[in-house]
This record gives structure tokens, sequence and C-alpha cells, in this order.
């Protein structure tokens, strides 16, 4: 089913996707990839505020290559999911409802998605030069010593997703293996 959702995302609009969902995102997203979920995890060790809210929030997993002259955005295609799943669990807990990224996910990334409500979202790899014409503005927020590793902040608008795993942790990876 094609679904249009707002970003931030409502703990509702969450709950109602299922796995294999079209969806197109409008709205506020932010990137973070290995190197900025380790800087998190030291900054909420240390009793730190994030650069960011949690709350409604979904990150993209991704490192955009440099923009082209009049392009908000270089290349944004998306980075392999499981290299955050150390970092995935405590973010979901702190109300991180979405995921981009391409790839499966451990069990505790799973878990802490129904827990918590949230959605597992995979962007076509490969795609990236088509994904970033989603992509309306670009803005570095966090972290810019860590280069395309920075935390950003983006808008979108009919940003294209397939809904991998969902809030119940129905998983489009496992249920499309055992179809076929």
């Amino acid at each position: 089913m094609d679904r249009h959702i707002n970003a931030p995302i409502s703990d509702e609009d969450a709950k109602n996707l299922r796995a294999g969902d079209y969806v197109y995102i409008t709205g506020t997203i932010y990137t973070a990839r290995d190197a900025a979920h380790k800087r998190m995890a030291e900054a909420l060790a240390a009793g730190e505020k994030l650069p960011i809210d949690m709350e409604g929030t979904i990150i993209y997993y991704m490192g955009p290559s440099p923009a082209r002259e009049g392009r908000p955005i270089g290349s944004a295609g998306p980075t392999t999911a499981s290299r955050m799943d150390k970092y995935a669990p405590d973010l979901l807990d702190l109300g991180l409802k979405g995921m981009i990224g391409k790839g499966k996910r451990s069990q505790s990334v799973q878990d802490a998605i129904v827990r918590n409500g949230a959605v597992y979202f995979a962007a076509v790899g490969g795609a990236g030069a088509l994904l970033s014409k989603r992509i309306l503005a670009s803005e570095v927020i966090a972290y810019d010593d860590l280069g395309t590793e920075a935390i950003r902040k983006l808008e979108v608008e009919d940003f294209p997703v397939i809904v991998v795993i969902d809030s119940e942790g129905n998983n489009l990876y496992e249920t499309v293996v055992k179809e076929f």
C-alpha cells in the first residue's frame, strides 16, 4: 500500500505502517552515520544533551557526496543500517520513531522497534542520485568536523522508502524469504 506521512512522525502514523508499505515522507529528517552515533552515545554516557530531539525523529543512515551547483546535496544513498545497531536501541528508547537505511537489523534493534512503536524503512541502495532529488534543503547542525558523517537536517518531499520492520515486529526481509 502507498502511504504519505509527515516527519517528524507521529506515534499513530508509525503504528499504522505495515511491513511492505511504500511510504513517501515529507518534512524534516536527520542524517547520522557511525561516527555521529558514537558521539551521541558518548554524550548520553556523559549525561549531556543530544544535538537533536529524538521525539518522533527519523534518522537517515546516509553520508552525502558534495552538492552540485544549484543543489542542496549530492548523491544521497543509504548506508548499511547494521553498523548503527549497537546505538539504535538507546535512541529508540529516547523517542526515535524511524530509521532509514539498507540491510537487516539485529534482534536487539527489532525488539526496541516493537517496544517503542517505531519503524525501520529501507531506501534503495544505488539510487542515491535519484533520492537526492527528493531533498529540498540540507544543513549541518552538529559534528561538522566529521565531514560527510556530520548530522544534517534535511527537508524532504515525497522521499520514497519501504517499511521493512513495522511497529509490530513484522519483518519484510523474513516474510519475503518465506514466500519464495
